[in-house]
């Protein structure tokens, strides 16, 4: 929420900023919902999203062994995640099944986004361990970012702030209308 009014500096001075607030990325800085240990038990969220609605979950598609969600914590509006239904931790745990579908869900995803956004590149991989920099490394997801000329701008870079055009449930839908 972009508050337009003189914000009070730390020292109690106006300093004529705006402000961009961004309440809801506490809970990912605070970890919240992230799997308390390494199986399919441990309050995982990519083993409870499968379980919801496609509307509360943010699914944009089911297949027979991987589904596409959106990022709750996007770096660009549509960033979806392939994520196979096992809880499996590493790529060379999936089985053949599983290794094509990701594939065709990669494949599908980056046609979605080009037709309900118009996506002119796209940054797709995986991090594989917590050393590698996956947020939740007990379950395997596949990245799709879309990407746009001029998508970093000064917001990211000075501010470290990412601006989202729309609600992640208007994204969810225009994806899911373009996945066919």
């Amino acid at each position: 929420m972009l508050l337009d009014m003189h914000d009070q500096a730390g020292a109690g001075e106006p300093d004529n900023f705006q402000r961009l607030w961004t309440p809801h990325r506490m809970a990912y800085i605070k970890g919240e919902n992230k799997p308390t240990g390494t199986g399919p038990d441990d309050g995982c969220p990519f083993d409870a999203i499968p379980k919801m609605s496609d509307e509360e979950g943010l699914i944009v598609a089911r297949g027979e062994v991987v589904y596409a969600v959106l990022n709750l914590y996007p770096y660009n509006s549509g960033h979806l995640m392939v994520v196979p239904y096992r809880h499996v931790s590493d790529y060379d745990e999936l089985d053949p099944a599983e290794l094509v579908e990701l594939s065709q869900f990669t494949q599908r995803s980056l046609r979605a986004l080009r037709k309900a956004g118009g996506a002119q590149g796209f940054n797709v991989g995986m991090n594989l361990g917590h050393v590698a920099g996956a947020g939740i490394a007990a379950h395997l997801h596949q990245h799709v970012v879309p990407r746009w000329g001029g998508d970093t701008n000064f917001m990211p870079v000075v501010a470290r702030t990412k601006v989202l055009p729309e609600l992640l449930r208007d994204t969810r839908q225009a994806l899911a209308d373009a996945w066919s």
